[in-house]
């Protein structure tokens, strides 16, 4: 699936019900959803959108992964399901050198890499990476394991190269998908990423 043209889509993002909505910053200027298919699928679709003077425009989209297990309101380590919620995106990184991106990176080969298995089928998954603001340090290279709710509560969190199914909890799109939205999401436009299932994005 390429990426998705320019399309209006008015002053509210589709698919994101009130609740969720309220939980976007005023002064963000990017918005990430991931729309997940179903509660227990590890299938979505990641669109980017951007404020413009006449509203909020769809400016991509990428099939996307979440959790092998789906979505949960209560992530905890290792339930191999991705968080529901809103969360800032302020931190970046990969195996690879910067490819332009605004948001601060990162380029560790080693730190990133000793995070990835054996199994060659992972192995260019953190070339590029964007941290969520889940249970993290705002400002700490992805890779810094601190974890300010506790470990229980998990963590590690990113958005990566995409390795054809599900995820340990990241989500993950296309290469193509992890350069554009680092070389666009731009700290001054507070971008935030709103994920979940179809059904609970619109609580």
């Amino acid at each position: 699936m390429s990426a998705a043209p320019p399309a209006s889509v008015g002053a509210r993002l589709p698919g994101v019900g009130d609740r969720m909505w309220q939980q976007v910053p005023a002064g963000s200027r990017q918005v990430v959803v991931v729309y997940g298919d179903r509660r227990d699928s590890p299938d979505s679709l990641l669109v980017l959108y951007e404020r413009r003077a006449t509203g909020w425009e769809r400016t991509a989209a990428w099939p996307a992964h979440n959790g092998r297990l789906g979505w949960t309101t209560d992530h905890r380590m290792d339930d191999e399901r991705t968080p529901v919620g809103v969360f800032g995106l302020t931190d970046a990184g990969g195996t690879l050198g910067d490819p332009g991106s605004r948001l601060p990176y990162w380029h560790d080969d080693h730190a990133f890499a000793s995070t990835i298995t054996d199994d060659e089928a992972h192995a260019h998954d953190f070339d590029y990476v964007i941290a969520i603001n889940y249970n993290r340090l705002v400002g700490a290279p992805p890779y810094d394991w601190s974890r300010p709710e506790g470990v229980d509560k998990g963590g590690g969190i990113w958005l990566h190269l995409d390795h054809g199914d599900g995820t340990s909890a990241c989500v993950t799109v296309p290469e193509s998908g992890m350069r554009t939205l680092l070389r666009t999401l731009d700290p001054r436009d507070r971008p935030v990423v709103v994920m979940g299932d179809r059904e609970r994005l619109m609580s």
